[in-house]
């Protein structure tokens, strides 16, 4: 198939107006009726026909008139060598992005563009979401030819004559999926108390509606005064099962509230290999549809919970390119079993550890050091309680946060490793929740060793090793292998030079 350069300015879809006038509208009607409220509650209903009626017109009015200026004034460019895009009303801005830089393209539908048939079309630079740019909105389907569009440029090139060849794509394979119990299951897991907070903001705004003041603690005194009286009046046995009550209601509201948003973000989850590279698609009432380029994947994160590894649960997560710019856009699979895992790792090119994995522990002077500086922090609490006159409290650090210290200490001593393969480095970190980085030696931009005073006292290091997804680090290594790891990794590093490769695969070790 062969298209073109689209070298004419385009505007987004001309229902993009009607979307932004019912978001902008949806906005202002809280604010409406909360006025509206406020202004009848004082009884002055000739300030509602006088001044409020008309305020909101005109509100509404200024809102339809900036969200149709918004549509007017936006237009975007596909080049023959980037895509510009050029917006604003009064200010004008002019972007262009060359389609090299552009690391992802995914489309996405919120609720009420999903009700027309259309999708926001988001570039993924990888040098921070200021960088990124999105076109919103698109039908479907040129969102989709566009998103192809962009990315067969990007990975192949173009010709002079700025034509493309664009091979058959080939069938999508299906890796992962979540069923409907399996998203409920993972709901489980999340628990969230979001939604308590949310309605402590909510009070905090619309204070003066209710009868007392909300962070006033002797009007919440008043309130629960009667109750908890005749709660007083059933014995200790009674007060013990309300408390459990009110304990097992509020876990009951965060296990809802992670149900709940689980199942809006994980709903109909799918990941599927296609000729572009692993695609994602997910949500209820925003659907993301996502596309993660396999070659550019430099790293991978396996994670598990306090309580979901009692049960072999872990999500993996790929560390690109494009993951510069903090989102979670890059998790492949949020809730499956270790070996439901494994063949999608296989698809990146990369290897769980197997059973010839070498793994080392941190030396043990860092250890030491760590709680030796832990137990002097504590030390300083304590003398700051007794000279305040609260020896008391003066014993609680010493006594409590000393074996504290101690037993984490030890505990990140033991679960805490690290190997080198021939072609993968791996980081295990953390006992309570443990978490697995599996790194591409060639794939890292820098290694850096760094040692502060105490560590170059004792003869020990950590390896900061630089990727574009966030941060992978080996600490207290002795200096030794610290060196013997470094030079391992800058000259695989060296081995390939990626500026001429346009797609490369880790091989397994």
């Amino acid at each position: 198939m062969s298209e073109a350069p689209e070298a004419a300015p385009r505007r987004t879809d001309p229902r993009t107006f009607v979307v932004r006038a019912i978001s902008l509208l949806s906005q202002l009607v809280l604010p409406i009726l909360v006025g509206g409220f406020a202004i009848f509650d004082e009884g002055k209903f000739d300030d509602v026909v006088a001044y409020f009626v008309p305020l909101v017109v005109a509100v509404v009015g200024a809102n339809l008139l900036f969200a149709y200026l918004r549509w007017r004034r936006l237009t975007y460019t596909v080049g023959s060598a980037d895509i510009r895009v050029e917006s604003g009303v009064l200010s004008r801005s002019a972007r262009s992005v060359p389609y090299e830089r552009i690391q992802d393209v995914s489309l996405e539908q919120k609720p009420i563009p999903r009700l027309f048939g259309l999708v926001e079309v988001k570039f993924e630079t990888g040098a921070g979401g200021g960088d990124d740019i999105a076109l919103a909105y698109l039908p479907e389907s040129e969102g989709e030819r566009l998103r192809e569009l962009v990315r067969s440029r990007r990975e192949e090139g173009l010709a002079e004559s700025g034509t493309e060849d664009l091979s058959p794509a080939e069938q999508p394979q299906l890796l992962f999926a979540m069923s409907t119990r399996r998203v409920l299951t993972f709901g489980f897991f999340e628990f969230s108390l979001a939604i308590v907070a949310v309605l402590g903001g909510l009070a905090q705004q619309f204070d003066f509606i209710l009868p007392f003041e909300v962070w006033d603690w002797r009007a919440w005194r008043e309130q629960f005064a009667a109750p908890g009286q005749w709660l007083a009046g059933l014995g200790f046995l009674a007060q013990v099962v309300g408390i459990a009550v009110a304990f097992g209601s509020l876990v009951l509201v965060g296990v809802a509230t992670g149900v709940i948003r689980t199942t809006l973000r994980e709903w109909g989850f799918r990941l599927e290999r296609s000729d572009k590279g692993l695609r994602r698609r997910r949500g209820l009432l925003t659907r993301t549809d996502l596309v993660m380029p396999v070659h550019r994947v430099q790293a991978l994160r396996v994670r598990t919970g306090p309580v979901r590894r009692l049960f072999g649960w872990h999500s993996l997560k790929l560390v690109s390119l494009a993951s510069d710019s903090g989102s979670a856009n890059h998790e492949a699979v949020p809730f499956a079993q270790i070996e439901e895992i494994a063949p999608v790792v296989a698809e990146t090119g990369f290897a769980l550890p197997d059973d010839a994995v070498e793994w080392h522990r941190a030396a043990p002077a860092s250890c030491i050091d760590g709680f030796l500086l832990g137990l002097a922090a504590m030390g300083a609490i304590a003398v700051c309680a007794a000279i305040l006159g609260r020896i008391d409290l003066a014993l609680v650090p010493l006594l409590l946060g000393g074996p504290l210290i101690g037993v984490h200490g030890f505990l990140r001593w033991r679960w805490d490793r690290h190997a080198i393969g021939r072609r993968q480095l791996y980081v295990r970190h953390g006992w309570l929740a443990p978490r697995l980085t599996i790194a591409a030696r060639e794939k890292l931009h820098s290694v850096e060793i760094v040692r502060h005073p105490l560590a170059r006292l004792r003869g020990y290091a950590t390896l900061h090793f630089g990727l574009a997804g966030g941060h992978l680090r080996m600490r207290g290594l002795a200096l030794g292998d610290a060196r013997r790891i470094r030079n391992a990794v800058l000259q695989s590093m060296a081995e390939r030079d990626f500026s001429f490769v346009v797609e490369s695969r880790v091989e397994g070790d």
